[in-house]
């Protein structure tokens, strides 16, 4: 697969056509992002670790019934995707409280709920990404009642999914963002699902190991992304 013009470039990723018109190349990169682009740097072998974490993943998730946008890994840093058209909603789920709930709920962090929560924000960074909830989307176009209800379907397959997976490596999900496409009509997975997107916390020492230790100056970025790819063990 031969990429041809970058068509976009946004904070972790860029986006090339090919001579396909329904694929397109995504290179993954290092830099960092964080508080809507406030925060800049780099994670250093980040790009690779998350392409090839998220195709990996993806693979999986299709055995499970989630369609997503994966074609082929062509190498460490780029992958062959269907092109699909973004539908703006960020969908997070949570099993534990972290980050802007706990904040607005006035908890504390790591406290594990009955059920897991979705949410949904308005993809929208001149916004800031604000909260939203289902009659908004629909009330904004952002997306059809038949297509909030795959997608909430979807967000809890994947949910479960990455949970039994993650705890098999000793590792709480506590939370995730992920995005979905429309690709010729049907919703699909797509974006990543990787240390970026996901809040991984170690089952015994609750340490993270996640973008969270670059957003809050933990120090050891590179070394938890990469005992995330280590436990994940792709060859």
């Amino acid at each position: 697969m031969e990429k041809k013009e970058l068509l976009y470039e946004g904070k972790a990723k860029k986006v090339y056509r090919t001579e396909d018109p329904d694929v397109l190349v995504v290179s993954y990169k290092d830099d960092a992002t964080a508080f809507n682009g406030l925060k800049k740097g780099t994670i250093v072998g980040k790009g690779a670790i998350n392409n090839r974490m998220t195709n990996f993943i993806f693979k999986k998730l299709e055995t499970k019934g989630v369609p997503t946008h994966l074609i082929e890994e062509l190498s460490d840093r780029e992958t062959a995707v269907k092109k699909v058209k973004i539908v703006p909603l960020e969908v997070i789920v949570r099993n534990f409280s972290a980050g802007s709930f706990a904040k607005k709920m006035g908890m504390e962090e790591g406290v594990k709920f009955s059920c897991p929560t979705l949410e949904f924000s308005y993809k929208n960074d001149d916004l800031g990404d604000p909260f939203i909830n289902d009659y908004y989307a629909l009330a904004l176009n952002l997306a059809t009642k038949e297509e909030i209800h795959a997608i909430s379907e979807y967000a809890f397959k994947v949910n479960e999914a990455l949970q039994e997976y993650f705890d098999g490596l000793n590792i709480d999900l506590i939370d995730f963002k992920i995005e979905f496409g429309r690709y010729h009509g049907q919703i699909i997975l797509a974006d990543e699902i990787s240390p970026d997107t996901c809040r991984l916390w170690d089952k015994e020492t609750h340490e993270k190991l996640d973008k969270d230790r670059f957003r809050r100056d933990l120090g050891g970025v590179e070394d938890a992304y990469e005992e995330i790819f280590r436990r994940i063990g792709i060859q």
